[in-house]
């Protein structure tokens, strides 16, 4: 079974899930909305199964995305394995939209007027055990090699609220720019793509979780991507997206060290 199949058919106890875990790259990749999965005791949180099917659920090719580019790299790659609708581990736990009472135009019934010990039991169910493994992976990493750059990888839909996203890749960051910053200039010359740094979200829009909770806390180089999906919607586009971003990232690292090495820094 492909890590796209289990991570859409997970058992009810599996929560989160390390591909490649020994691998020995310099990067550890994380895709927080991998699976679009809702165990049975939310009763599909009372949407319709189409809705279950798109983006409000998970982030469509991001998966087959990361997939490759932890091959190519030899990468650790973190996944969630349960829809964002039930825990966005993307989101602290005091964030609303960790939980989603609505996302973008659809109202999710199942996510209404939650009391704080259901709140608390999805935070201890699903948000913790995500955080814990994707620590520990760092820690692992970090230890039998050296600290990895953090990647973390998503997708949008090429249309919000009725309106066109003229962008196919960006390339977000929090407070720490310096790999952005690198990746953008080197992007930048793959002329079929248009990219943009923050965009279509930035930290202001409360998506950087991952990366300020596991990034910026250990001084790790860090950036998330986030790819329109319609670009990345079948298994030969995904490995493509996979390869170029994979030579791209690899290329960056080398850059950075390299000027590291020339300042002494």
């Amino acid at each position: 079974m492909t890590a796209l199949a289990q991570a859409n058919n997970p058992s009810q106890d599996e929560v989160v899930e390390v591909i490649n875990s020994s691998g020995r790259g310099a990067f550890l990749l994380v895709c927080e909305h991998a699976s679009r999965f809702i165990p049975s005791q939310f009763d599909n949180l009372g949407l319709e199964q189409d809705v279950l099917e798109s983006h409000v659920a998970w982030d469509p090719g991001a998966l087959g995305v990361a997939e490759e580019i932890s091959n190519r790299l030899d990468a650790p790659l973190v996944a969630q394995r349960i829809s964002r609708l039930v825990y966005d581990c993307n989101r602290p736990p005091e964030s609303e939209s960790a939980m989603p009472a609505k996302s973008e135009i659809f109202d999710v019934p199942g996510n209404v007027d939650l009391s704080q010990s259901q709140r608390q039991a999805r935070i201890d169910q699903y948000y913790l055990p995500f955080q814990h493994t994707l620590s520990a992976q760092i820690d692992s990493h970090t230890t039998r090699i050296l600290p990895p750059a953090l990647i973390t990888v998503h997708s949008f839909t090429p249309t919000y609220h009725g309106m066109m996203r003229n962008l196919d890749i960006g390339i977000l960051h929090d407070s720490d720019s310096r790999f952005a910053d690198e990746l953008l200039i080197s992007l930048g010359r793959e002329k079929q793509f248009v990219t943009a740094r923050n965009q279509p979200y930035g930290p202001a829009d409360g998506v950087t979780h991952t990366l300020v909770q596991h990034g910026l806390s250990r001084g790790l180089l860090n950036v998330m991507i986030e790819i329109r999906n319609d670009i990345i919607n079948t298994p030969e586009s995904q490995q493509k997206m996979g390869e170029l971003l994979a030579r791209h990232l690899s290329g960056v690292l080398e850059k950075l060290k390299a000027n590291t090495n020339q300042t002494g820094l």
